[in-house]
């Protein structure tokens, strides 16, 4: 769950892996961290720098620190204030479409993937976060850290490790777009919810033309969300094979 530190700023990277790792579900709550010893040598950093980054997520609500015996730190929450991380992306708005471009490219292969290997756990995994998005329907962060954890079942769902270090640092990148995303109220997060709902259907039929037609959908609504928000189009002409699933089906008929 937990790597080497290897940027500069390693308080920063300490606090971004516990965080991420409760936003994608990997720590839920009661859920107990390492031991402070453990988990700074599987960080490699020191305690001290360590004991900071705990500190800061005890003091948001994240995490519960109690005392020895049977102590440790707990996380008390499941959501993140977006406040603690917004300094780790330095993404530019004028870089958003890029990395629109690049989600399109990948993520729509990651669901078929998905589709081929995905269990039933992975998709059980899928459907209880969709569910816990229809429960928060009207908060709008927690929902954003949930669209984040159904992401990563996709990719986790492949069965393929690299896939899933990939769509976390995508993710990461497209954060900015979500959050302008996500601005428009629970009408908006209920249509959100309703791709979800759909794009999963897709992936558990494991036809790729679906698959293929309901990742389309999704990349779409952020896609023109986007456009609306930022009044920014994509920077280029996209190709005939990133073009949306229906045009396609038109090129390839006419």
């Amino acid at each position: 769950m937990f790597t080497p530190v290897r940027t500069r700023s390693t308080f920063e990277e300490a606090l971004r892996q516990i965080a991420d790792a409760i936003r994608a579900g990997d720590l839920r709550a009661g859920d107990r961290l390492p031991s402070e010893r453990i988990l700074a040598a599987q960080m490699a950093i020191s305690r001290p720098t360590l004991r900071e980054a705990i500190k800061l997520l005890s003091d948001a609500g994240v995490l519960e620190v109690k005392p020895a015996p049977g102590g440790g730190a707990f996380v008390r929450s499941e959501l993140v204030p977006s406040n603690l991380l917004e300094e780790r992306s330095k993404l530019r708005i004028s870089e958003v479409s890029g990395v629109l471009e690049a989600r399109r490219a990948f993520e729509p292969r990651v669901a078929q993937l998905a589709g081929l290997y995905g269990t039933e756990a992975d998709f059980e995994a899928m459907r209880r976060t969709i569910a816990l998005q229809r429960q928060h329907a009207n908060d709008r962060e927690r929902c954003l850290q949930l669209d984040l954890r159904f992401h990563i079942w996709i990719a986790r769902a492949t069965h393929n490790s690299t896939i899933v270090a990939m769509m976390r640092f995508l993710l990461h990148q497209l954060e900015l777009a979500w959050d302008m995303g996500l601005r428009g109220g629970p009408e908006e997060t209920r249509w959100a919810i309703a791709i979800h709902e759909r794009t999963l259907a897709g992936i558990v039929s494991g036809d790729p033309e679906a698959i293929d037609a309901a990742m389309d959908e999704h990349l779409s609504f952020l896609e023109r969300i986007w456009e609306e928000e930022s009044g920014r189009a994509r920077l280029r002409k996209p190709p005939d094979f990133l073009l949306p699933h229906a045009q396609r089906s038109v090129l390839r008929s006419s």
